[in-house]
C-alpha cells in the first residue's frame, strides 16, 4: 500500500478513485502514566508516555485505514491527513483518513 500526504505519486497514474479510507482509534489515559506524565508537566520536558501513546495510536489509526483502502481494492492512499479530537475528559480519538486510489507505474 502507497500511502502519501500529496495528491500525486510521482512515477504513478491514478486510474480509478475508491473513496475514502478512514481509520480511527479512541485512546484513554493510563493512571500510572498520567501521574508520571504530570510531574514532568511540573519540572518541563517532553512527555514521553504521551507521546508514545499518539504514536501507537497514529500507527493503529493508519493500520485500520490502509484496512479501508484494501476493502475497497485500492492499492494506494492520497492526501493521508490526521486529526486528533478529545471525546471525554482524559480520552482521545485520533482519525486517520485520505483517498483510497489504484495507482499505475507510469
Amino acid at each position: 500500500m502507497i500511502l502519501v500526504n500529496t495528491e500525486t505519486i510521482p512515477g504513478y497514474d491514478i486510474v480509478e478513485v475508491k473513496g475514502m479510507a478512514k481509520g480511527n482509534v479512541v485512546r484513554a489515559k493510563h493512571v500510572g502514566k498520567d501521574i508520571v506524565a504530570s510531574l514532568r508537566n511540573v519540572v518541563g520536558g517532553e512527555v514521553k508516555e504521551y507521546t508514545e501513546m499518539m504514536t501507537e495510536s497514529r500507527q493503529r489509526a493508519m493500520q485500520r485505514m490502509v484496512e479501508d483502502a484494501e476493502k475497497a481494492g485500492a492499492n494506494a492512499v492520497v492526501n493521508v491527513r490526521f486529526v486528533t479530537s478529545q471525546v471525554t475528559n482524559g480520552a482521545a480519538e485520533l482519525l486517520a483518513y485520505g483517498t483510497a486510489v489504484v495507482a499505475e507505474k507510469k
